[in-house]
């Protein structure tokens, strides 16, 4: 069994009109929801074997707060430049490349490629994982590599968290 989180990076600004798109920072928000939700999967899943980003600013911050709050070294959070992509395609082979001696793995990535995979490859139909949304994807498969469509364990929004101000 392999188990999947892909975590879409938390909100970012684009105030800062002469910031690369591939350098945007976190907003506060940002911030507030990566650490959020990092707490709360802190709770509700084991640590994952395996932490693997972009190399994007705001995807790259995300997973540093993840592995803060998830107690994984950042020595070792591995940082892959294709995942800075829009597309599923990056995202499938990174996961097809990863080592089968990890059950659990977490990626950090980038909206439309992560729509895309949860509705192809979980038993759930999202209509948009939102900046700092999780979605979980078991798989019966012993290989990353031959992964096919899984079940869909996990979601969690911010917005399912959020506290309303009186």
């Amino acid at each position: 069994m392999k188990t999947l989180y892909i975590v879409r990076h938390a909100k970012s600004s684009w105030d800062y009109t002469d910031v690369k798109d591939y350098d945007r920072p976190l907003t506060e928000r940002g911030i507030s929801d990566a650490y959020l939700i990092a707490s709360i999967l802190k709770n509700k899943i084991k640590k994952p074997d395996v932490f693997v980003s972009s190399s994007a600013n705001r995807a790259l911050h995300t997973a540093i707060i993840f592995s803060d709050t998830l107690g994984y070294p950042l020595a070792n959070l591995n940082i892959n430049r294709s995942l800075y992509s829009f597309s599923d395609g990056y995202l499938l082979k990174t996961i097809y490349a990863l080592d089968d001696d990890f059950d659990t793995a977490i990626i950090f990535s980038h909206n439309h490629g992560i729509n895309d995979f949860v509705n192809k490859f979980g038993s759930q139909e999202i209509e948009n994982v939102p900046t700092a949304g999780v979605v979980g994807i078991k798989f019966d498969e012993n290989h990353w590599k031959n992964i096919k469509k899984g079940e869909t364990v996990l979601v969690e929004f911010p917005r399912f968290h959020k506290v309303k101000n009186k």
